[in-house]
């Protein structure tokens, strides 16, 4: 019974891109962000599939290839990569594997960002579509972080229910999903 109950989890993939995380120079903080705020948001049970990687697109295309594909993750978020220095890859992986780019993630997340630094129109944060999996990119700063998934968030459940992935549901107290009515 315990082997049906794992199958059934939602599995989302927390995918932190940064060549000093992964070669142990410091630890990943940014990724540890991402699951405890989507552990607060979501009363649906899920399973974090946790990638610690370079900042290397051909390893952050790899990735988000086997997390959608193979381990079916309806969700990827990443962290890093999203500013404008030489190794930051990560929008232009995503815009590679994905079918659909979802332009509105990234200007929410800008648009929310510039409230509180004018450094925020650097950011190229960027969202798609691979199959039946969403991928948001973040930044890379626990803060923002958090202000930026508090600014898409409620999009998102309804994003998976049309393209097909398992239904999430929040925690309202702390972020509504919004769901048009029918």
């Amino acid at each position: 019974m315990e082997h049906l109950a794992k199958k059934n989890l939602a599995k989302i993939g927390i995918v932190t891109c940064s060549d000093r995380a992964s070669e142990g120079v410091y630890e990943d903080v940014s990724g540890k962000a991402i699951i405890r705020t989507l552990n607060e948001y979501l009363k649906t049970p899920w399973e974090a599939v946790y990638r610690l990687i370079p900042d290397d697109r051909a390893s952050i295309e790899a990735t988000f290839k086997t997390l959608a594909d193979d381990e079916q993750c309806c969700l990827i978020v990443s962290t890093g990569g999203t500013g404008p220095a030489p190794r930051d890859v990560t929008p232009e992986a995503t815009e590679a594997v994905c079918e659909k780019m979802m332009p509105g993630f990234g200007e929410q997340m800008r648009s929310v960002s510039l409230k509180y630094v004018p450094t925020a129109i650097l950011s190229r944060q960027t969202a798609g579509i691979r199959g039946k999996t969403l991928i948001i990119n973040l930044p890379g700063k626990p803060k923002s972080i958090r202000e930026c998934l508090d600014a898409v968030f409620p999009a998102v459940p309804y994003c998976l229910d049309l393209i097909g992935a398992p239904y999430l549901e929040t925690n309202d107290e702390i972020i509504k999903a919004f769901r048009p009515s029918r």
